[in-house]
């Protein structure tokens, strides 16, 4: 998620952020669309991307993670969830990634660190920024084939019908962004966390939380006749899970505004003009996909 900001944005800013998200929102939706492979690959590369994004943070602070090692097992979970589709299968595969990435960064600290290169550190923060964004990356096709898995819908086609089940937190958090950033912007005056991100007020934390209830509401009532045996019954439920993806959103977007901090950036790169780096456009999904995800389990496992 992006600050919310009191002053007036400019134009060309405002322009470039457009431009972007006109260009961009149609190639995810085709992506989402397409699912398995199509949308596992650029996703995995996203993920190794955004690694090294959290790692050129790190070496702000003097950090040296392992690089390679750390963005290769990103793309990696995100290529077992994309092939094995379900958690439980996943889950091994992940465990498998996970435990070699430590390995070899544990070898890699006692032979190329020793106990004055910042072994610990260096291990700490592989294995971070590693889990960051290849973890809860790999919940977007997990989520995906939920549909799937548990025989929801009668109706429309399963592509649809997968995109459907991840619209809710992706609309939640975008939704609830821009809310908050243009709230924040034009009304907000008492700062939310001065010392962690000084341009958030308030006033759009609470707007992009009102936002992000609303949109839980409304996405049941499309979805509602779509996705049948989905275990989110009622407007309550709805906008409950709504509000818990919105506060979500916000833990995401303030985990990286610490991080910007503690680095002395602004953003965490220049790929996307006027948002910033990977980082600064996942933050807030790689919380709210994963719990939202999370939610659901449990919602079906107690209905």
């Amino acid at each position: 998620m992006r600050p919310c900001r009191d002053f007036v944005i400019p134009v060309s800013d405002l322009s470039r952020r457009w431009l972007v998200s006109i260009i961009g929102i149609p190639i995810v939706l085709v992506l989402l669309y397409s699912g398995n492979w199509v949308l596992g690959v650029p996703l995995s590369v996203l993920a190794a991307m955004g690694t090294q994004e959290v790692y050129r943070l790190a070496a702000h602070t003097g950090v040296d993670p392992f690089r390679l090692t750390g963005a290769t097992g990103a793309a990696a979970l995100v290529l077992a969830g994309t092939w094995q589709g379900t958690f439980a299968a996943f889950a091994p595969w992940a465990l498998i990634v996970v435990g070699t990435v430590m390995l070899i960064s544990l070898i890699l600290a006692v032979m190329n660190r020793g106990a004055t290169g910042g072994p610990l550190g260096a291990v700490s923060v592989t294995m971070a920024g590693c889990l960051y964004c290849g973890f809860s990356l790999s919940f977007v096709p997990l989520t995906l084939m939920f549909p799937t898995t548990e025989g929801w819908g009668e109706t429309i086609g399963t592509p649809w019908l997968g995109v459907a089940v991840i619209a809710l937190p992706l609309a939640t958090t975008w939704i609830g962004d821009a809310v908050a950033f243009f709230a924040g912007t034009k009304w907000g005056k008492q700062k939310l966390a001065p010392s962690i991100s000084p341009n958030k007020t308030w006033l759009g934390l609470w707007s992009g939380l009102g936002a992000a209830i609303a949109v839980g509401v409304v996405w049941y009532v499309i979805t509602a006749p779509y996705l049948v045996g989905i275990p989110i019954n009622g407007f309550l439920v709805a906008g409950l899970l709504g509000a818990v993806l919105g506060i979500s959103a916000q833990v995401g977007d303030l985990v990286i505004s610490v991080f910007k901090r503690e680095a002395g950036v602004k953003d965490t790169g220049t790929i996307f003009p006027g948002h910033g780096g990977i980082l600064d456009r996942i933050d807030s999904i790689a919380f709210t996909v994963p719990v939202s995800y999370t939610v659901i389990t449990l919602l079906t496992k107690i209905q």
